[in-house]
């Protein structure tokens, strides 16, 4: 396969190597104060605020560890993974959703990427695309792509059938009925896809270290192969912090009842009585 197919594993890599990298380069530019108010206003708009202070304490741990280049690492790789992981799954959830042989076709696949263990999806990674981010990445995005695809499927199957009928009876199209009625109302299961694939891929980093990918994974390894403890904690704990925060915030896009539109609500509410107050 590496003799015939050469060219289609180098296009893979150089794309591959072209996000993630630009991703890493991105993050590690970013000044430290400026993804702290960042993710702390993400938070208090979308969770609220004793979430976005957990957000401040929390990074503010990882700094003091010395592990920020790190973390801006694993995350550049965890959204590069997620992107590519989405950017296939997404659409072959939708054509499950609209074809039951595809369905019948592409769900034992999918078993078969969910059961298999982790650490083997290495060994193909390695054999076509070598060592480092590259390979981590396309292994992690194989290991975290099933739940956004079966989320995406799950979702769009049990719009209620009023609804879809609702739409074909105002004129809606197949393009119109997917993003303007059965997107919309699947959306709580879709966003639970990609909190899961967010989730798979950070599950990930650890073992994607093993060839090279690098980020946080490194000082677990290095505390599991050296017998260093602490090391090893500490990069445990990063990958923990960055996983709550990530997983929040994608959750709370999926919520029909948002804290952060309350937030809103009640700020617009104060204002008001405030500005009519002045008037009277």
């Amino acid at each position: 396969m590496r003799e015939h197919f050469g060219l289609l594993f180098d296009a893979i890599a150089a794309t591959i190597s072209f996000v993630a990298d630009n991703l890493t380069i991105f993050f590690n530019f970013l000044p430290a104060p400026l993804v702290f108010g960042l993710l702390a206003v993400l938070a208090l708009w979308r969770v609220g605020w004793r979430f976005a202070l957990f957000v401040l304490v929390a990074l503010y741990v990882v700094m003091s560890m010395g592990l920020w280049p790190e973390s801006m690492d694993t995350l550049g790789l965890v959204i590069a993974a997620t992107l590519a992981a989405l950017g296939v799954g997404l659409p072959t959830g939708i054509a499950m959703a609209k074809s039951d042989m595809l369905q019948a076709i592409v769900r034992p696949v999918l078993d078969f990427m969910q059961t298999l263990p982790a650490f083997v999806y290495l060994i193909p990674a390695v054999i076509f695309f070598g060592t480092g981010r590259v390979p981590g990445t396309i292994a992690t995005v194989v290991f975290a792509m099933p739940p956004c695809v079966r989320l995406m499927n799950l979702g769009i199957r049990q719009v209620p059938v009023e609804n879809v009928e609702a739409g074909r009876a105002f004129g809606c199209n197949g393009a119109q009925l997917l993003f303007k009625v059965e997107l919309p109302l699947a959306l709580p299961s879709i966003m639970a896809g990609i909190n899961q694939t967010i989730m798979l891929a950070l599950s990930m980093v650890v073992i994607a270290s093993m060839i090279g990918a690098g980020g946080l994974g490194d000082p677990v390894l290095a505390g599991i192969q050296q017998l260093r403890l602490g090391i090893g904690f500490e990069g445990g704990l990063g990958v923990v912090i960055l996983a709550i925060i990530l997983d929040r915030l994608t959750q709370s896009f999926g919520q029909r009842n948002k804290r952060g539109a309350g937030l809103l609500t009640r700020l617009k509410t104060f204002f008001s009585r405030n500005g009519k107050a002045d008037a009277t």
